[in-house]
C-alpha cells in the first residue's frame, strides 16, 4: 500500500539517530567532541555556528509548521487562511509542491473537493497536481485506497474504545477516533467529486490577433462549464491547416494568471489556426477553434516597405556630438582646461576664494532678476539649506531679454547635465559679443555649473514646465529630482515638506507674493507633476487625441494632467501591432469621402479592430467632453502609427485640418475645460523621450 509504506519510511527514518545532515554539521559535532578533552573554551565563531544551527532549526521547524497550517486550511476549507499563507510565505517555503505523507498536494485536496475559489489563489501562487496522478485510473485507486485505510483505522479506534474501560488511554483514543472520522469523511468527499466529474468544456472567447512579423497572440477565457472540476492548465495548438493535420506544434499553459499566449517564430506572410483547450482532474476537454479562424504575422510597415523613423537617430546623435567635441578640442577655450595648477597650494589658495566668493553661496532672498533652483525630494521630504530655503542660485541680475526662447533652451540643456563645463568651455569663445541671449546662456550655464558645485550632484533633474513669475520681476526656472537612493549631498539638509510650509516666514502679501513664497506654496503639485510626468503606459495601442494652440513666441500641446508626459489617449487594446492587413484597410477608409466606410467583413482582424475603434473613438470624446456628433469631422492621421519602444503605439484622431492647431485669439471649440494642461511643445517632447 502506498500510503502504509509512506508512513513505515517516515517512522524508519524517525528512529534513526541523529548524525551529521550536511559538511557544517559534521565539523560541529567534531568540534564538541573533541572540545571535551580540552579546556572548556569556546571560539567566537564556534559559538556563531551553534547559534546559527540552533536558528536554522528553528526556521525549519516554524516553516514545517506553515506547511501542515495550509494543508489543514485547505482540508477545512478556509479561504482567508490559505490566502494569509500565501501572502506571507514564498511556495518554496510552504513546501507548495511537496506532497504530504499521503502523496496529496493542497492543489490536489482543492481541486478533489471542488473548492474553486482555493484553488485559484493555489494555482496563481504556483502550485502543481501531484506527480503520482499519471493516469485517471493511478487517482482512482490512490483514492479508493485513503478511504479504504481511513476506515480500517475508523473501525479499530472503535472497538478499543467500545471494549476499553474509561481512562486517560481512552480519553485519548477517542481524540483519534474524531479525527480519523473526519479525515474518513474528506477522503469518501474527494472520492465522489473525482468519480462525478467530467472533461472541462471549451475556453471561451478564444481571439487570435497578430503580434509582430514572426509571431501571433491568442487569448482566451475559462469555459462556461468545468464540470465540477477546476481547470488546472490549458493546451495551445497551432497549424498551417484548418485540420490541425499536420500540427506545427503546442505549449502547455500552467500559469494561469493571465490566460493569453504568443506563439513566436513564426514565418510571415504565412496562415497560421490556433486552438485552445482546457484540462481538469479528468483529462482534456474539447479544443475551441480561435476568432478569427487564423492570422497571418505582419507589421504595418510592411505595407509600403517602410523603415522605423527613429532607427539610428540616437547613434547619429552621439556620432555628431562626438564629432563637435572633436573640433572643439583644441580650442583656445579649452587651454585652461588642460593648464592644470601645477602645486597643491595654489589649488587649496585658489577653492578657498570660492568658498568665501559671494556668488558661491546659496541665496536666502531674491532681487528682481533670472535665477535656478533645485527641488531633491524623497517621499516626503525635501532637501533644504542650513538655513531651511530652497537651494537658489542667481542665474542674471539684470535679466531684460525674450524668456520663453531661453527658457526653452534651458530645458534642452537639461538633457545634458554632465556636459555642462564642456559647454561653457565652448560658449566662452564667443562671449565678447554684444548678443544678449548668448551672454544670458552663458550666466545659465555658470549657474548651473555653481548649483552642481554646491549640491556636490551633477543630474538636477527634470525642469518644470513653466518658470515661477512674481510682480517684482523675479523668474525662477525649476528642476524637480525624485532621491531613492541614500545619496549624500553637500550643504543641504532633509526636513519634511509640511514643516517647511509652516515654518518658513513670508516675506511678502499675501496679495503680491515673492516667487519664493509662490514656489513653496505650489510645492506639492510640483512634485506631484514631476511623479506623473514619468510614468509609463502599460504596453498595448492606444487612440491619441491631437491638439494644439500657438501663441508669438510657442506652441502648446494639450495634455491629461494625471499623464503629462503623453497626449489625451484610451486604450485600445493590450497589443500594440497593427497587421498589414490593418493599417491596408485602414487606408482605404482613411480614401473614402463617406464619414463612416462600410463595415469590414465578419470574423476578421479587420472587423475587430474596426469595433475596437468605434469603441476607443466614443470613449476619447467623452474624456475630452467633446459631444460626439461634433466629431463626425475628425479623422484618423493614416501616415504613421506611432511607435514607442515596440511595446506602446498610437494612432492619432485629430480635429478638421483648420482645428488641429487653434491661433491666438481664434475660438477654439474643440477644447475640454478641465483636468488638462497645454503644455510647451518643446517640453511635451521632452517629457515624451523620456
Amino acid at each position: 500500500k502506498m500510503t502504509q509504506q509512506m508512513r513505515d519510511l517516515q517512522l524508519a527514518q524517525a528512529r534513526k539517530p541523529p548524525g551529521p545532515s550536511s559538511p557544517n554539521a559534521a565539523k560541529r559535532l567534531y568540534r564538541n567532541l573533541s572540545g571535551k578533552f580540552r579546556v572548556n573554551y569556546t571560539s567566537f565563531d564556534e559559538g556563531s555556528l551553534a547559534g546559527r544551527g540552533e536558528k536554522e532549526k528553528l526556521r525549519k521547524s516554524y516553516l514545517f509548521q506553515s506547511n501542515a497550517a495550509l494543508f489543514e486550511a485547505v482540508e477545512l476549507q478556509d479561504l482567508d487562511r490559505v490566502q494569509e499563507l500565501l501572502k506571507q510565505y514564498s511556495p518554496e517555503e510552504l513546501d507548495l509542491n511537496t506532497p504530504n505523507s499521503e502523496g496529496l498536494l493542497p492543489l490536489d485536496i482543492a481541486i478533489m473537493t471542488n473548492n474553486a475559489p482555493i484553488a485559484r489563489a493555489l494555482l496563481q501562487a504556483g502550485a502543481k497536481e501531484s506527480p503520482h496522478f499519471v493516469s485517471l485510473e493511478s487517482r482512482s485507486l490512490h483514492l479508493s485506497t485513503l478511504v479504504r485505510e481511513a476506515e480500517q483505522r475508523v473501525n479499530e479506534l472503535t472497538a478499543q474504545v467500545v471494549n476499553e474501560a474509561p481512562n486517560a488511554d481512552c480519553s485519548e483514543k477517542e481524540k483519534q477516533l474524531k479525527a480519523w472520522e473526519w479525515r474518513y469523511r474528506l477522503y469518501k468527499r474527494m472520492k465522489a467529486g473525482f468519480e462525478h466529474a467530467r472533461v472541462p468544456d471549451a475556453p471561451t472567447n478564444v481571439h487570435l490577433s497578430v503580434a509582430s512579423s514572426s509571431s501571433v497572440q491568442v487569448t482566451f477565457w475559462e469555459p462556461l462549464s468545468v464540470n465540477s472540476a477546476v481547470v488546472t492548465k490549458y493546451k495551445v495548438e497551432w497549424s498551417c491547416s484548418p485540420t490541425f493535420s499536420p500540427p506545427l506544434g503546442e505549449a502547455v499553459i500552467d500559469k494561469l494568471k493571465n490566460l493569453h499566449f504568443t506563439i513566436r517564430g513564426l514565418v510571415s506572410g504565412t496562415a497560421y489556426y490556433v486552438q485552445v483547450s482546457a484540462y481538469n482532474m479528468k483529462g482534456w476537454g474539447p479544443p475551441q477553434a480561435s476568432v478569427p479562424a487564423f492570422a497571418i504575422p505582419s507589421n504595418w510597415r510592411e505595407y509600403d516597405g517602410r523603415a522605423p523613423r527613429r532607427r539610428g537617430q540616437a547613434e547619429a546623435l552621439d556620432h555628431l556630438l562626438g564629432q563637435v567635441k572633436t573640433v572643439h578640442q583644441h580650442c583656445v577655450c579649452h587651454e585652461p582646461c588642460k593648464n592644470q595648477p601645477q602645486s597643491r597650494k595654489h589649488s587649496v589658495s585658489k577653492s578657498l576664494k570660492h568658498l568665501f566668493h559671494p556668488g558661491s553661496k546659496f541665496l536666502k532672498t531674491l532681487k528682481r532678476g533670472l535665477y535656478l533652483t533645485a527641488i531633491f525630494y524623497k517621499d516626503d521630504n525635501i532637501l533644504v539649506t542650513h538655513e531651511d530655503q530652497i537651494p537658489v542660485v542667481e542665474i542674471d541680475d539684470t535679466y531684460s531679454c525674450l524668456l520663453m526662447q531661453d527658457f526653452l533652451w534651458f530645458t534642452k540643456v537639461s538633457c545634458m547635465w554632465d556636459e555642462i563645463l564642456w559647454l561653457r568651455q565652448c560658449v566662452t569663445v564667443s562671449q565678447s559679443s554684444c548678443s544678449c541671449i548668448l551672454q544670458t546662456r552663458f550666466k545659465m550655464l555658470l549657474a548651473i555649473s555653481q548649483m552642481q558645485g554646491l549640491l556636490g550632484i551633477q543630474d538636477l533633474g527634470q525642469v518644470f514646465f513653466e518658470p515661477v513669475k512674481d510682480k517684482q520681476g523675479n523668474i525662477l526656472i525649476v528642476t524637480l529630482k525624485e532621491v531613492k537612493t541614500n545619496q549624500t549631498f553637500e550643504s543641504v539638509r532633509w526636513v519634511p515638506i509640511c514643516k517647511l510650509q509652516t515654518s518658513r516666514k513670508s516675506v511678502s502679501s499675501p496679495e503680491e507674493p515673492t516667487a519664493l513664497d509662490m514656489l513653496l506654496i505650489s510645492v506639492q503639485d510640483k512634485l506631484a507633476y514631476h511623479q506623473r510626468s514619468s510614468h509609463a503606459l502599460s504596453p498595448g495601442l492606444y487612440l491619441g487625441y491631437l491638439k494644439l494652440c500657438s501663441a508669438v513666441d510657442q506652441i502648446r500641446v494639450l495634455v491629461p494632467e494625471q499623464l503629462p508626459n503623453i497626449l489625451c489617449h484610451v486604450k485600445i487594446r493590450s497589443n500594440p501591432n497593427i497587421s498589414r492587413e490593418e493599417w491596408e484597410w485602414l487606408q482605404k477608409m482613411a480614401s473614402v469621402e463617406e464619414p463612416v466606410p462600410a463595415e469590414p467583413e465578419a470574423e476578421t482582424t479587420q472587423n475587430h479592430l474596426f469595433q475596437e475603434l468605434q469603441v476607443a473613438i466614443k470613449e476619447l470624446m467623452t474624456l475630452v467632453n467633446i459631444p460626439l456628433q461634433e466629431a463626425k469631422d475628425f479623422r484618423l492621421y493614416s501616415q504613421e502609427v506611432l511607435d514607442f519602444g515596440g511595446q506602446v503605439s498610437f494612432l492619432l484622431l485629430l480635429p478638421p485640418s483648420d482645428d488641429v492647431c487653434t491661433a491666438p485669439g481664434q475660438n477654439n471649440p474643440y477644447t475640454p475645460c478641465s483636468g488638462f494642461l497645454m503644455l510647451p511643445l518643446q517640453i511635451f517632447e521632452l517629457g515624451e523621450e523620456g
